[in-house]
């Protein structure tokens, strides 16, 4: 394997940091909270997964072009060697995977995790609807919970609780992201609501057509929202036991994911009305919850 200096190791996680602080999240992601030796590792993470999602979500490439970029990128995280530049990819991709591998290595980090990170990535390209709850969920699987996981890990956690928790949480935070961004994801032609609950509930496509949010829609949503819930009560735990800063960043992330539930409700799921979205004037009430944390 070819080595890569202190120097240059040290640019490569610099660069993933400014790749991480540079992207907007409703979520942090290597925010000040962590603890510092986490920061770097966090962010190789973030920079990994931030190109492979937008490799499949950008629109004026054809599928199978996005399909090729995926794969080039599966190629580099499967080689143990740096792999010829490609002018397909982004201009950090050798810094991105320089970190990336020196994480992997001192972390202990399974590669399969990353793997499913990009087969979800895939599926974003060659699928548009899901049937059921159980392909929704499968898709989380594959596209929150690795990230939940790798953190744990990155904190040195190692423990089945733990993950089963954190998958929780990460489910309930991509679902929640997911009913956020309903009128977003479907001008791109994409519905994560599992079509046999809105067939169940008679809703039309062409009101999301139109932009409008029918009760047909708001009880489809409504049966989302007890699930997402349920999923946010069912991770609590990892926020509870994981000490330290950590532990006061996952629960920060809860209550924030909390919270954009909770507006998505009381504004009866109206996306196309007012997309509900974390800003500082919610900081203030974010922080009154945490200070009030109870563990159940």
């Amino acid at each position: 394997m070819t080595e890569t200096t202190g120097a240059s190791l040290e640019r490569a996680y610099q660069a993933c940091m400014r790749l991480a602080r540079e992207h907007y999240e409703n979520f942090p992601v290597a925010s000040r909270l962590l603890p510092a030796a986490m920061r770097p590792h966090v962010a190789a993470v973030y920079a990994f997964a931030r190109a492979a999602d937008d490799f499949a979500d950008e629109g004026e490439r054809t599928s199978g072009e996005r399909l090729a970029l995926l794969d080039a990128w599966r190629d580099r995280l499967r080689s143990d060697e740096p792999l010829p530049p490609d002018a397909r990819l982004p201009a950090a991709t050798g810094e991105i995977f320089a970190a990336l591998r020196s994480t992997i290595r001192s972390c202990g980090l399974p590669v399969s995790l990353f793997e499913d990170l990009l087969s979800a990535f895939r599926q974003d390209v060659t699928t548009r609807r899901y049937s059921t709850w159980a392909e929704v969920l499968d898709y989380c699987r594959r596209s929150a919970n690795p990230v939940g996981r790798v953190v744990l890990l990155i904190a040195g956690h190692r423990d089945e609780a733990l993950d089963r928790s954190s998958d929780a949480v990460c489910s309930a935070l991509q679902l929640t992201n997911f009913w956020q961004d309903l009128g977003r994801d479907w001008r791109n032609g994409r519905l994560y609501l599992p079509l046999d609950e809105c067939r169940r509930e008679g809703a039309a496509f062409a009101d999301l057509d139109a932009g409008r949010m029918t009760p047909a829609w708001q009880r489809v949503l409504a049966a989302a929202d007890e699930v997402t819930v349920d999923l946010f009560d069912r991770g609590r735990a990892v926020c509870e036991s994981v000490p330290g800063r950590l532990g006061l960043e996952l629960r920060l992330t809860w209550l924030g994911g909390r919270r954009v539930l909770d507006r998505l409700r009381r504004n009866g799921f109206d996306v196309f009305g007012n997309r509900p979205a974390l800003g500082p004037a919610d900081a203030p009430a974010i922080v009154w919850q945490l200070l009030r944390w109870r563990r159940r």
